[in-house]
């Protein structure tokens, strides 16, 4: 791995000033919290006396704050959402992490997603997640929906820097959308990464895309297990796709790099011995490498400030975010 220090710094500094776009499947985290009281006489339950609830922006919401929290606000988002309590809760915590939810479509049909999750705990012990309960509507957008989004996505892109496509394959990413979006970031120049976990292969001409290791692994129907399966599974993707750069991301294992040419880059985990949660670490490293590409820096130098910002964001419970300064001093004790 070829690094840049003085780069790398001047890089992370820049990440305050591109405007970034998140486009797909948004979501709320609901985080319930309560003391553990006794067992139900009811049914054999245990009764949590509520504490506090928190509300999280997860899925793509997630990877639109991390962007915000780095860029100061000068983000937007695009999805569906429903005409339900959820979605009051959603916009209110976009207003509150200072994103931009203007072109957000309401759609009476759907749910809006939310996970909630229920922990409890006891003074003699760590707080433990009992329960995790799903609401979200699996179909793919209506027509109308669609519509009116692919209309937002057209206002949208020309006011941004760079594009992500974050799809969790809960319907807001039809291929229409996927297409639209693509064909006009490249008409306005505009760098565009993809977030998906499978069906990577549709997303023809985009500037990179950020697959995990067992999606990449069902994408190019073989298993990753050293280097050269890597360096093949890169080179397939980069074929399908016509991609500028494909970033697979290994968990424990790091990432891998690839660009065209048989460039390939091999990036060690920066810290392996403070990992509390890893939920929400993907789209950390898409929201930051995607600044980082808007800002400048090439596909390496922007995948190594990725996993710098993921490996502070492992140290949280839940989807985190991490900071210019937490990030610079990350890279100065690489």
């Amino acid at each position: 791995m070829n690094m840049d220090k003085e780069k790398l710094v001047s890089y992370i500094k820049k990440l305050t000033e591109p405007k970034i776009l998140v486009i797909g499947d948004l979501a709320i985290d609901e985080m319930i919290y309560g003391d553990a009281e006794r067992i139900s006489r009811e049914a054999p339950v245990l009764i949590l006396q509520h504490t506090r609830t928190r509300i999280i922006l997860g899925g793509a919401s997630n990877a639109a704050h991390n962007a915000s929290t780095l860029n100061g606000g000068k983000v937007g988002v695009i999805g569906a959402c429903g005409e339900d309590y959820q979605s009051g809760q959603m916009i209110d915590a976009f207003e509150k992490a200072n994103i931009d939810c203007k072109y957000i479509v309401k759609d009476p049909a759907r749910k809006t997603t939310t996970k909630t999750r229920i922990s409890g705990s006891i003074t003699t012990s760590i707080t433990q997640q009992i329960v995790r309960v799903d609401r979200q509507t699996n179909q793919p957008v209506c027509a109308e929906t669609e519509n009116k989004i692919i209309d937002n996505i057209e206002k949208a892109i020309p006011e941004y820097d760079a594009i992500i496509l974050s799809n969790y394959h809960i319907g807001t990413l039809t291929k229409r959308i996927i297409e639209t979006t693509i064909k006009l970031a490249n008409k306005y120049n505009k760098i565009v990464v993809v977030d998906a976990q499978k069906d990577l292969g549709m997303y023809k001409n985009v500037t990179s895309m950020t697959p995990n290791l067992p999606d990449t692994e069902k994408a190019v129907g073989f298993a990753l297990n050293n280097d050269e399966d890597l360096k093949k599974a890169g080179d397939k993707l980069l074929s399908e796709t016509k991609a500028g750069a494909i970033l697979i991301t290994c968990g424990a294992d790091g990432m891998f790099v690839t660009e065209p040419k048989k460039q390939y880059t091999k990036i060690p985990v920066f810290n392996k011995s403070e990992v509390f949660d890893v939920t929400g670490a993907g789209d950390t490293v898409t929201a930051v490498y995607t600044l980082a590409l808007a800002a400048g820096a090439d596909f390496v130098h922007a995948a190594i400030i990725g996993n710098i910002a993921a490996s502070l964001v492992v140290r949280q419970f839940g989807c985190a975010t991490t900071t210019i300064n937490e990030l610079l001093e990350a890279a100065q004790k690489l």
